[in-house]
């Protein structure tokens, strides 16, 4: 038992003593890695050649009237840098940037402008690594004026619209643009152009930007490289045209016993024929008469003959009328209209004042109606509800003749003209005086205010 003890014993001394070891070689490679003699940090250098410049702000020079040119412009640099050891064997090229600054520069020649050197990873910075060495001190740039010129734009069209349908000239958001850069970049250029590629069958307007590509005077593509223009971009729109055939219409306003259910009518001529912007007119099958027409200009009576409405024709915007027809004929009529008087003694008032009491001397009211025959006809007194609203007179005694709405709660059936109720209101102690037999006045007073007044409907 006491043998297997020891056995284990020794084999955990084993392992303290190679965990021992790895964490004292961890320790002397980290302090040789970071630190020199005495502790000092210990730091190595390590060169890196050929690191790209970056210049910045160069588009401040085109503002100007500069550029940059290539020749006579340091475009890489060599750096010795210097860190810990630990540090300068993780850093990578890719982790270095060097900029310069071109915003202060003001006019054209060589010249010389101070660059920064810094680091893409944070655990470069401040100052854990540092510049030893350079290939030179400041950098070296070559400014020169730019040349400019206006040149015409021009756009190739490829593809072609589907049948039934025609295309317009292209319209260019830019007819000319001006280049600038090296005098002997610019001279060669001839013209500019854009391609607009519309597809084999186009069936609606195509839009695009498209990018300059610079011609010489035989055709030939120049290279672009050295040559600003005052746009990135030109827009090309190609128009598509189609021509249809649009149904005429028109909305109509129903009204009680006016129904377009209940009208017959055609509208002349039924179609005319449109060409416009095939975007436009994509999902167009009708237009629209403006504006509305209202059945109760139809008046309350059924007619052989048809009233006629003349509307102007009014075309989508950018559309032409290719029938040349400018104005269309609204030919309308009832099929079934009739009117008819009906007495009704259904009369009630609302909000009759406190501490009042009210007599009708309106005992039966004449109201005309009108609708189909078969509504009209089974309207009885009872059908038709006269109600006069007390709400204004609550301060009033006396005999008023008092506006009255008069309703239908059967079928669909309008009311001609407007009409009133003679009452009197009185205390509410106050004994109502002995009944008299209705004058001339009375008798007036209970008949429509006019025969050609109407509430709901039509004279």
């Amino acid at each position: 038992m006491r043998k297997v003890e020891n056995e284990k014993i020794g084999r955990r001394r084993v392992v303290y003593v190679l965990l021992s070891i790895l964490v004292a070689a961890g320790i002397w490679l980290y302090a040789d890695l970071t630190s020199g003699p005495n502790g000092t940090p210990q730091t190595q250098t390590r060169e890196f050649l050929e690191i790209p410049i970056e210049y910045l702000y160069e588009s401040t020079l085109t503002d100007r009237g500069l550029m940059l040119v290539d020749e006579d412009t340091d475009r890489t640099i060599d750096l010795e840098l210097k860190g810990t050891r630990w540090l300068i064997s993780s850093l990578d090229r890719s982790h270095i940037r060097v900029t310069a600054s071109l915003y202060d520069v003001t006019s054209a020649g060589v010249q010389r402008v101070n660059y920064v050197v810094s680091f893409t990873d944070s655990r470069f910075g401040n100052n854990a690594i540092q510049r030893e060495n350079a290939s030179f001190g400041m950098a070296t740039v070559n400014i020169s004026e730019l040349y400019s010129r206006t040149i015409d734009v021009s756009c190739e069209l490829v593809g072609g619209v589907a049948d039934t349908y025609s295309a317009g000239q292209v319209e260019l958001s830019h007819t000319e643009v001006e280049v600038r850069g090296l005098q002997e970049d610019i001279n060669p250029i001839s013209y500019a152009k854009v391609t607009l590629d519309i597809g084999a069958n186009a069936v609606e307007t195509v839009s695009r930007d498209l990018e300059l590509q610079y011609y010489d005077e035989n055709g030939r593509i120049l290279d672009k490289s050295g040559i600003y223009s005052s746009v990135e971009t030109v827009r090309a729109t190609l128009p598509v045209f189609v021509t249809k055939e649009l149904h005429l219409a028109v909305d109509f306003i129903d009204a009680p016993g006016c129904r377009a259910r209940n009208t017959e009518y055609v509208i002349e001529p039924q179609t005319i024929a449109v060409t416009g912007d095939a975007t436009r007119l994509k999902d167009v099958e009708t237009l629209k008469l403006s504006p509305a027409y209202n059945l109760l200009e139809l008046g309350t009576t059924a007619s052989e003959n048809y009233t006629t409405t003349n509307y102007p024709i009014i075309l989508p915007d950018g559309c032409t009328n290719v029938s040349g027809v400018t104005r269309a004929a609204l030919r309308i009529r009832f099929k079934d209209m009739t009117s008819a008087t009906i007495s009704t003694e259904n009369i009630s008032w609302l909000n009759l004042p406190e501490g009042k009491r009210v007599e009708l001397l309106t005992d039966s009211l004449a109201v005309k109606v009108f609708g189909t025959e078969a509504d009209v006809a089974a309207l009885t007194g009872e059908d038709i509800a006269v109600t006069v609203d007390l709400d204004d007179y609550s301060a009033a005694s006396g005999t008023y003749t008092i506006p009255a709405e008069v309703t239908v709660n059967k079928g669909d059936v309008g009311i001609s003209g407007l009409y009133q109720i003679q009452v009197t209101i009185r205390e509410g102690g106050e004994e109502p005086p002995p009944e008299e037999e209705a004058g001339p006045e009375d008798v007036e007073a209970a008949a429509p205010a006019g025969e050609d007044a109407q509430t709901g409907g039509t004279p």
